[in-house]
């Protein structure tokens, strides 16, 4: 028996102890879905791993859930940041979307000279994380940092860590899989200014990356760095697999 809809739940997570869910998850429950009592869910919350739990009670905005059993433990995560310029509002809904399908651990906003906006709602780029983790099947959701200027990001930045950032027509490589926490910071539409540009050269734990030879959207550039970063360290890891089972 497996339970297809699956929440993610401040809760912790054992076998037998009950709790409610939060109003709006229980009327996505009994509204939306058209689920009842003895109906299963999949819920997980980031440090429990994944369990199926049944629909003890419900009733408008109320439901009461019992974990049974475990069905994923929890797994550990690479550390992953994806540092972001702010976009128009639907793009950076996309932005953090995706990147929570491609396993970002952590979201850092970041203010340049030609960020469009100033005004982010946290909230709603947190939730739209928890929908997308809930939906592709992640254990955990990302952390969604306070946005901060480009300067300050970089003057409290941990040197001993790679900044990978995509400058246009840099001819630099695309990203390389790295030991330890990896980061990428991708630019405003219209890119960085030579002020930042000089900053970012100056600055000895950034590495330029190249995203392929095409100039792309800062939402396409953020998707295809992500990407490229997990396929590396998929690639890593598959061959240290293979050589400890040789």
């Amino acid at each position: 028996m497996t339970g297809s809809i699956r929440l993610f739940v401040a809760d912790r997570l054992s076998q037998g102890t009950g709790f409610m869910l939060a109003p709006e998850q229980a009327h996505y429950l009994g509204n939306v879905m058209r689920q009842g009592v003895g109906d299963h869910v999949c819920l997980f919350n980031g440090q429990d791993g994944e369990w199926l739990a049944r629909i003890d009670s419900i009733r408008k905005d109320r439901c009461l859930v019992l974990p049974e059993r475990q069905t994923r433990p929890q797994q550990g995560e690479p550390p992953l940041t994806l540092v972001f310029a702010p976009l128009k509002r639907d793009n950076t809904h996309l932005v953090v979307e995706k990147a929570t399908e491609l396993g970002a651990t952590r979201l850092l906003p970041v203010f340049t000279e030609r960020t469009n906006t100033q005004r982010l709602n946290l909230d709603r780029l947190s939730a739209i994380a928890r929908e997308a983790a809930e939906q592709c099947e992640r254990l955990s959701v990302p952390d969604i940092a306070e946005p901060m200027p480009l300067y300050s990001l970089l003057s409290n930045w941990n040197s001993n860590e790679t900044l990978h950032t995509a400058i246009e027509r840099s001819g630099a490589a695309t990203p390389v899989s790295a030991l330890g926490p990896r980061a990428l910071l991708i630019g405003p539409e219209g890119g960085f200014t030579k002020p930042e540009l000089d900053l970012l050269h100056r600055t000895p734990f950034v590495r330029p990356v190249g995203l392929g030879p095409r100039v792309l959207r800062a939402e396409t550039a953020a998707i295809v760095g992500l990407a490229l970063l997990q396929a590396a360290t998929w690639n890593s890891s598959s061959a240290a697999a293979a050589k400890a089972e040789g």
